[in-house]
C-alpha cells in the first residue's frame, strides 16, 4: 500500500561525506590472488572515523545548505549497522555535535542497508503530522567484510543526511509518495559477537535483491498511475555494479528505452548510506521539475521505494557546500595492511 502524507513534506537540506582513504580492488587482489574486479576501488575510514564521525560529517552539511536554525530540529535519526557502540546510541551524539539537544527526539534505526531509508518514513510522518517542524534522518556505514571475502572489493565507507520540512516551509524535493516490500528473506546476517557478517548464496540475488526492490519500485508506480518514462533519474541501493542496472532494466529502464538524462549513479556499497548517496548525488545535479525515483534495500529482507519532485528552490540552494562528486575525487590510496590496521582485520 502506498505512503502519501497529509500534508506536503520534502527535502530542505541534505548533506554527504565520503572518506578520502582508498583501497583498489588490485591491492586487495595482489594479497588475496584475485582474478579481477569491475570495482576499482572502495573508500576507508581514518583511524580516527567511524559510523558517527561520518553522520556528524554529513548532518553539519544538511543543516548548513538548508539554512536552518539546528534547534529547530525536533528529531535526528541514525540508520547505520556499524554503530560503534553496542550500547549507547549514534544519534545522540549528532544532535549534541549539531546543536539541536536537549529538545529532541533521537534514536538509531536497524534493517542493514535501509535503514536509513526507514529514517525517512519516520521523520516525513513527524513532520506531516505536526509533531515537529524539521526531522533529520541519516544513513551512515564503515566497511564489514571478512578478509578476502567479496565484500573487501564493494564495502566502503560514507554516508548522506537529509532535514525534512513541511510546507510552506522552502523544500527542494518535494515526496509524492513511497512504498515499502518487505519479507523475512536470510540472505545476509551477522549474529551478536561476531565480527563478520554471513552471505546466505543463492538467496542473495533473485529472492532477495532483485524481488524486493523491484516489487518495491513498481508498486510504488502502480499507485502513483507513473511509469519509468516519467522519471528523469532513478537511484537504486548499489551493493555491486551489477545489481542496479540489471534492476533498472527490469523495471523498464532498458538502456534502448532510457530518456536522454536518465542516471543509476553508483557511488559505492556505503550499507545504509549507499541509496542515500545516489540521491544527494542526484540532487547535486537534478533541476526543477525532475522527477527522481530512489529504492533501497535492506538484507532480511526489504525495501523502501520513495517518488520526489524537484522544486524551484534547488536553483536557490547553496552549492558551495561540497557535492558527493568531491568527496568521490578526493582520494588518498593506502595498501592492504594499513586497511587491515584501519579496520581492525588483524587483534591482537
Amino acid at each position: 500500500m502506498i505512503m502519501k502524507t497529509v500534508n506536503t513534506v520534502g527535502i530542505v537540506g541534505y548533506g554527504a561525506y565520503i572518506p578520502m582513504n582508498r583501497l583498489r580492488a588490485s591491492e586487495v587482489n595482489r594479497v588475496w590472488g584475485g582474478s579481477g574486479t569491475p570495482i576499482e576501488e572502495k573508500s576507508v575510514t581514518a583511524m580516527d572515523e567511524d559510523a558517527v564521525t561520518i553522520a556528524v560529517e554529513c548532518a553539519r552539511y544538511a543543516v548548513k545548505r538548508g539554512k536552518i536554525a539546528p534547534k529547530d530540529i525536533g528529531a535526528v535519526y541514525v540508520g547505520t549497522e556499524s554503530k560503534p557502540y553496542a550500547v549507547k546510541p549514534c544519534g545522540t551524539i549528532v544532535a549534541e555535535s549539531i546543536g539541536a539537544t536537549p529538545n529532541v527526539m533521537a534514536a538509531d534505526y536497524e534493517f542493514a542497508c535501509k535503514a536509513g531509508t526507514e529514517a525517512f518514513q519516520t521523520c516525513i510522518g513527524l513532520v506531516s503530522s505536526g509533531m515537529v517542524r524539521y526531522a533529520m534522518a541519516i544513513g551512515a556505514d564503515t566497511a564489514q567484510g571478512r578478509p578476502a571475502d567479496a565484500l573487501e572489493y564493494t564495502a566502503a565507507c560514507g554516508g548522506a543526511a537529509y532535514i525534512f520540512g513541511r510546507k510552506p516551509d522552502r523544500t527542494i524535493a518535494d515526496l509524492e509518495g513511497s512504498y515499502s516490500f518487505v519479507t523475512d528473506t536470510p540472505d545476509f546476517w551477522r549474529r551478536g559477537r561476531e565480527m563478520y557478517p554471513r552471505h546466505g548464496s543463492r538467496f542473495t540475488g533473485e529472492p532477495a535483491y532483485f524481488h524486493h526492490v523491484i516489487s518495491a519500485a513498481k508498486g510504488l508506480m502502480e499507485e502513483l498511475g507513473t511509469e519509468p518514462g516519467d522519471f528523469t533519474y532513478a537511484v537504486f541501493h548499489q551493493p555491486n555494479t551489477k545489481f542496479p542496472i540489471k534492476a533498472a532494466r527490469t523495471i523498464g529502464f532498458g538502456m534502448d528505452a532510457i530518456k536522454p538524462g536518465l542516471v543509476v549513479p553508483f557511488v559505492g556499497n556505503t550499507y545504509a548510506g549507499s541509496t542515500l548517496l545516489g540521491l544527494a548525488a542526484t540532487l547535486d545535479v537534478a533541476s526543477p521539475g525532475d522527477r527522481i525515483l530512489a529504492v533501497s534495500y535492506g538484507s532480511g529482507a526489504g525495501s523502501d521505494a520513495f517518488s520526489f519532485i524537484v522544486q524551484d528552490e534547488i536553483a536557490n540552494n547553496p552549492r558551495l557546500d561540497p557535492p558527493v562528486s568531491v568527496f568521490i575525487n578526493r582520494k588518498r590510496y593506502i595498501d592492504y595492511s594499513l586497511y587491515s590496521k584501519l579496520r581492525g582485520k588483524f587483534i591482537k
